[in-house]
């Protein structure tokens, strides 16, 4: 299975770098590429998937199928016989989601949605691969809105869905250093 991350942002920034470094180790830089990217930061990502700076409706992919929020079918096991490419909007969500991977249903392919929750893209991914190999996604267990504990009382609000393992949410590794390093937290 190949997983395309459409890159929905204006640029490649530092978060955006944190989350697809994670996809790269959950499915493997052979498995992963990235559509839809700036020609000046394509090198940002050469070491983590195959980089495309054309926009996935222009790449022609076969047997694929989008992840989206809105449809009402759920992504089983079964659906790793029927599609090649999961697609995915690389996108930061807003909180109310606005929508914005609208704009791929142009792909004119199938739809599967992971629950109702909105989630990270990189927990998008993870939470897809763990279906294919055959978890159910009642089987997974989730946190919503995490709280990030940084300086002198003040606190981050991730108020998307992730992944919990071994109590803890998974997150892409350097995102708490950089949400602590930012300027004015």
């Amino acid at each position: 299975m190949k997983f395309v991350i459409e890159h929905l942002e204006d640029e490649v920034w530092d978060w955006c770098v944190l989350e697809y470094r994670h996809m790269s180790e959950v499915v493997g830089k052979e498995n992963l590429i990235f559509t839809n990217i700036p020609k000046k930061e394509v090198h940002k990502l050469e070491k983590l998937g195959k980089v495309y700076t054309e926009n996935v409706l222009n790449l022609k992919f076969n047997k694929c199928c989008l992840l989206e929020m809105i449809t009402d079918k759920e992504l089983k096991m079964e659906d790793k016989n029927k599609f090649e490419y999961m697609i995915f909007g690389g996108i930061l969500g807003d909180n109310p989601p606005q929508g914005r991977t609208k704009v791929l249903h142009k792909l004119k392919c199938e739809m599967r949605n992971l629950g109702d929750k909105q989630m990270s893209t990189d927990t998008a991914v993870l939470v897809t691969k763990m279906i294919l190999d055959g978890k159910k996604l009642s089987e997974i267990e989730f946190k919503d809105t995490i709280k990030l504990e940084l300086n002198d009382g003040e606190e981050v609000i991730l108020p998307y869905r992730y992944v919990v393992k071994n109590g803890k949410p998974v997150l892409p590794k350097g995102l708490f250093k950089m949400l602590k390093n930012q300027e004015g937290l």
